[in-house]
């Protein structure tokens, strides 16, 4: 059908083409190229010939042409052509001698290849008309537009999707959904080709589009989110403006049906029952109760509320924002003599009712809600006190486990009812019947994970649930088969490639989970897949074991070097249940001795390597190297460097300091002078003839001798201490310019010692006179510990005043 509407198609087109070439068949223009006509143009008055003209047809090319000939596209002629073949055409431009080509005497045009109009719509040329035996043009230039002419051959297509759209429940028929849009390829200026229509083609029951626009609208007016919450629509758009033969593409949009509040609160029962003993305090919550509503969000936001007169009196109600539940609690004393029961009437109503929906009916509910005063006595007992129950672990669901018993010591002998603390059972594997006392399990059971259950059984009265009384239960879960046997380890074994038949490969063992009573017992054979297998056979010991032989004579490891034997192992039941494990058979190189050397080329290099002992005692050795050839690189950069700053250090900035105390007037060796001789070149005084340059203080020749020996402070004519000025100087203006630090480098002078004292100071930092100028001969008179001072100074001074004479 497709087949015949597309050639119907291309028939019709044809056909109109071949129309529009006769209807323009005698249609003449004349172009003039750039000076046509013009006084003087040689290439017109050398062959004397008056003005002339092209004369064509309209020229256009349909797309997507199939045929096996070129197709015909026109013909470009000059009314100077008198048909003698003397003209020459050419043509040149797009496509020029490639997609188009032109007959040179006739001039006659053709396409050689296929066009499509979406990627090209029209090709500009330009013809020529030449003599043929002078090649002197005959007609100017002249410039035509051949025309791709449109088909329809792309489809519309939905560019935007995937479409989403929403809608509220029970909105008014043609209630607008959203828009969807197609886009056609094809000329929308030709034709119908895209010219789109829509329409729905699945969900048309529930809505409609508009076939111009896109826009898709309800086409009923209930739709309920409660019933159906959303729905995929199909919407097709076809070309052609629908009609026949024209292409189509289509689209899934998905309409959400959004929320409405139209749902009122239901309670599910009608009823509820609660109790409370008397003794409860104001404010103890009896028990919550809720109302149902089907709309989803704030739609189910609902308020509770005490209607009758007696119930407001003694509770109250309040609403858990979290659960929307109703909570009934005590308002006031609760009295079992006066009262045991009371009915409380409680009503419930949604916080958002819209206005738009109040004729579907009331949006509120009420319910009762009995509350039974119980009064205060003893707890049960349970009789007997037996505590252990046993139960197969294939037991189904609700299988009674066993039966406790509880009885109420009191008079009245209330009836009992019983409960399971969950803190005891919180996966909730065991049930109790609340009156008869009976334990049912509540989960499938299983011993491998759990062989005993320790639970606690409550037993309280009917009326008074605060006595509670406690009993401790065990529950043995007795074995039953319901686990296959596994082999016990992922078996690998390795065989020699000269192997002989009948040689044991490998002995299995299996496990099981369960624990029969009578033991386990299992066998061996091969599974159904190895049936067939000629290489190795196994062989049940009957003792819950089973070896594998080898079946032929000699292996070779380039052809195969890895079987894998599927083993098939069933248990003694009942049920006989079974499994399937896989044996790992390698293929290895021997010595002669039957030792194996290598199973295949990784594992022959894994066996050179060193064991993983000797690798990690390697790696320590390396490193320990790695860290002393580090330290003595170090040690070497600080040795260099410590000696790098003692080159570079400045004797200038050295202040050696001695805060040794001498040993008095008798140590004269107690200091090192050579140290403080390195620093400034002092010159010694010389000594005198004699003894009597010292004056008074008689000293022998060993003493002069000293006195000669120790440095004196002398200052050469040769000395400059420029330096040393201009460093203290630069010091003190950086400490002054700088107020933010403390002065680092600091020169302070103390020159007042006190009023009181007996001697004046020592210090020579202010004196600027020169040895010469002082007189020590007060130092005699400060004792026996300052007769050695004196006697040096005082020689001093006698040596200066006879070097003066």
């Amino acid at each position: 059908m497709a087949k015949g509407l597309q050639g119907f198609s291309w028939t019709m087109l044809l056909l109109f083409c071949a129309i529009q070439e006769l209807g323009a068949w005698a249609m003449h223009t004349a172009v003039e190229g750039p000076g046509l006509g013009q006084p003087g143009d040689p290439a017109l008055l050398a062959s004397g010939r008056v003005k002339r003209g092209w004369v064509w047809n309209q020229f256009f090319v349909v797309e997507e042409y199939t045929g096996t000939e070129p197709l015909y596209v026109g013909k470009i002629h000059s009314d100077s052509d008198e048909g003698d073949g003397s003209i020459k055409y050419t043509i040149s431009g797009e496509g020029a001698g490639t997609i188009f080509l032109i007959d040179e005497i006739t001039g006659d045009i053709h396409a050689t290849e296929r066009l499509d109009r979406e990627q090209k719509t029209f090709y500009t040329l330009r013809a020529q008309a030449r003599d043929r035996q002078t090649d002197q043009l005959l007609e100017p230039e002249s410039e035509f537009i051949i025309k791709v002419q449109d088909i329809n051959d792309s489809e519309p297509r939905f560019l935007e999707g995937p479409y989403i759209g929403s809608v509220a429940e029970l909105s008014p028929i043609g209630t607008s959904v959203m828009q969807v849009m197609a886009s056609d390829a094809d000329d929308p200026t030709y034709g119908s080709s895209a010219r789109v229509v829509y329409s729905v083609l699945e969900g048309e029951q529930h809505f409609t589009v508009d076939s111009k626009t896109g826009v898709i609208r309800t086409a009923v007016a209930d739709l309920d989110r409660e019933t159906q919450d959303r729905y995929e629509v199909v919407i097709r758009a076809t070309d052609m403006a629908g009609q026949l033969g024209g292409l189509s593409g289509s689209t899934t949009v998905t309409i959400v049906v959004t929320d409405v509040n139209d749902n009122p609160p239901r309670f599910p029962q009608k009823m509820y029952q609660f109790s409370i003993v008397e003794t409860a305090p104001v404010g103890t919550a009896i028990g919550r109760v809720k109302a149902e509503d089907s709309d989803v969000g704030e739609n189910t936001d609902m308020t509770y509320q005490v209607k009758d007169e007696e119930g407001v009196e003694m509770f109250k109600v309040t609403t858990d924002s979290n659960t929307q539940e109703a909570v009934i609690m005590v308002q006031k004393p609760l009295d079992y003599e006066s009262k045991k029961v009371h009915t409380v009437v409680v009503e419930a109503l949604n916080k958002f009712v819209d206005p738009r929906f109040v004729d579907l009916g009331t949006f509120r509910d009420q319910t009762i809600v009995r509350v039974s005063v119980l009064d205060v006595d003893e707890p049960p007992e349970f009789r007997p006190p037996s505590n252990l129950m046993e139960v197969q672990e294939d037991a189904h669901i609700g299988s009674v486990v066993g039966v406790v018993t509880a009885l109420d010591p009191d008079t009245a002998n209330h009836p009992v009812r019983y409960a399971i603390d969950r803190s005891t059972d919180t996966e909730r594997i065991f049930d109790i019947d609340a009156n008869t006392g009976a334990i049912v399990t509540g989960k499938v059971l299983d011993r491998e994970t759990a062989g005993w259950h320790n639970i606690t059984v409550l037993a309280m009265e009917a009326d008074n649930h605060s006595q509670v009384s406690r009993a401790s239960l065990r529950i043995r879960i007795l074995d039953v088969n319901d686990n296959p046997p596994e082999l016990a380890t992922p078996y690998e074994a390795a065989v020699c490639e000269d192997a002989k038949p009948g040689q044991l490969i490998q002995t299995i063992s299996v496990v099981d989970r369960d624990e029969p009573q009578s033991g386990h017992r299992f066998y061996f054979t091969l599974a159904p897949e190895a049936t067939n297998n000629h290489h190795f056979s196994l062989l049940d010991i009957k003792d819950n074991t089973a070896a594998v032989h080898t079946q032929r004579m000699g292996f070779n490891r380039q052809e195969q070097d890895v079987y894998l034997l599927p083993i098939l192992v069933v248990d003694s039941g009942p049920p006989a249940l079974s499994s399937t494990g896989t044996l790992t058979i390698r293929i290895c190189g021997c010595d002669s001795n039957g030792a194996i050397q290598s199973c295949n080329s990784t594992a022959y290099v894994v066996s050179a390597t060193l064991s993983p002992g000797a690798l990690i005692a390697l790696l320590v050795c390396i490193l320990i190297l790695v860290v002393l050839v580090l330290l003595i690189l170090t040690l070497k950069r600080h040795h260099k460097s410590h000696l790098t700053s003692e080159d570079d250090e400045d004797m200038r900035d050295n202040v050696i300091k001695y805060n040794d105390e001498g040993g008095g007037e008798q140590d004269t060796e107690a200091y090192d002078m050579s140290a403080l001789r390195s620093l400034y070149d002092f010159s010694e005084i010389k000594g005198g003839d004699g003894g009597g340059g010292l004056g008074d203080g008689g000293l022998s020749g060993n003493l002069a001798s000293e006195l000669r020996a120790l440095p004196q402070w002398v200052q050469s004519p040769d000395l400059d201490f420029s330096v040393f000025r201009d460093y203290i100087c630069k010091k003190v203006e950086q400490a002054d310019e700088d107020l933010s630090v403390p002065p680092y480098d600091s020169f302070q002078t103390y020159a007042f010692e006190g009023s009181d004292s007996p001697v004046p100071s020592l210090s020579s930092i202010n004196t600027w006179s020169s040895g010469s100028e002082q007189d020590f001969s007060y130092l005699g008179g400060w004792g026996p510990r300052f007769r050695q001072l004196a006697a040096l100074y005082a020689g001093r001074r006698g040596e200066e005043d006879s070097e003066e004479s």
